[in-house]
């Protein structure tokens, strides 16, 4: 089999405070890039810095995963924002994962909107432009991680940011290629099995069967778990493996 190199990328450090939502440690053991919450849907200052130290020891790339000003809706529920601000508060965010990457000797490598904001920007062109924006002002070198033709991804690319497109292995997909909402039914993919299986005909064939059955071709450099699902762990290694025994190498993206 011909090799193909991908990225893993999972959500982390989605706590807060005394309550614990995600298995930081052991879930750095098994993806090569961490999206870190940046404090305003989870992920206080200790839990940043924590999972920058883990990461930047294991050789895990940093993410800033930024979001709205969410926390009691975990960054989920739809809000609209004015693009200035929007723009103020994606560099924000930035800035405060920078600060604990750098004491951890890394740095942030990447940008990835996380939740309502991801949907939002997968059409919404000019909220799109504000994570750009803000993006842009934290600095210019970033890429930005999002659905492939989403308008995040020209918007990103206007704005003259590099793209990472990304796939979903844990989440059920429309035929036009977009996810499922989260308040349908089968939105969300739990068996480790499943999980696994697409992610190995994500990285190798670049499609993926959509809720209806159908495939959907999904061109991908990083492939994306979600550290929230109960049994995240688990499936996480179950993808791992499976890749690996696809002949997939896991390494960061360049």
């Amino acid at each position: 089999m011909t090799d193909i190199v991908i990225d893993l990328n999972a959500d982390l450090a989605e706590g807060y405070g005394r309550w614990i939502l995600t298995d930081d440690e052991a879930m750095l053991s098994v993806v090569t890039s961490a999206n870190v919450a940046c404090g305003f849907h989870a992920g206080d200052p200790s839990i940043m810095r924590k999972v920058c130290d883990i990461a930047a020891e294991r050789g895990v790339r940093i993410g800033a995963q930024v979001s709205y000003r969410d926390l009691a809706g975990f960054g989920r529920r739809a809000m609209d924002v004015p693009s200035d601000e929007l723009a103020d508060e994606v560099t924000y965010q930035i800035g405060a994962l920078e600060v604990f990457a750098r004491a951890a000797g890394a740095k942030v490598a990447y940008v990835k909107p996380h939740g309502a904001l991801y949907n939002r920007v997968v059409a919404d062109k000019e909220q799109a432009s504000a994570v750009a924006a803000g993006t842009l002002l934290a600095d210019p070198g970033l890429p930005v991680m999002c659905l492939p033709d989403s308008a995040m991804h020209l918007e990103a690319q206007r704005a003259g940011l590099e793209v990472i497109s990304e796939a979903f292995v844990d989440r059920a997909y429309t035929a036009a290629g977009t996810l499922v909402p989260r308040g349908e039914p089968g939105a969300v993919i739990t068996d480790p099995r499943q999980v696994a299986h697409r992610a190995v005909m994500l990285a190798r064939e670049g499609r993926v069967t959509t809720q209806d059955g159908e495939p959907v071709h999904v061109q991908a450099r990083s492939l994306c778990l979600h550290g929230d699902t109960p049994g995240a762990v688990g499936i996480a290694r179950h993808v791992r493996a499976a890749l690996d025994a696809a002949g997939v190498t896991l390494e960061a993206f360049a």
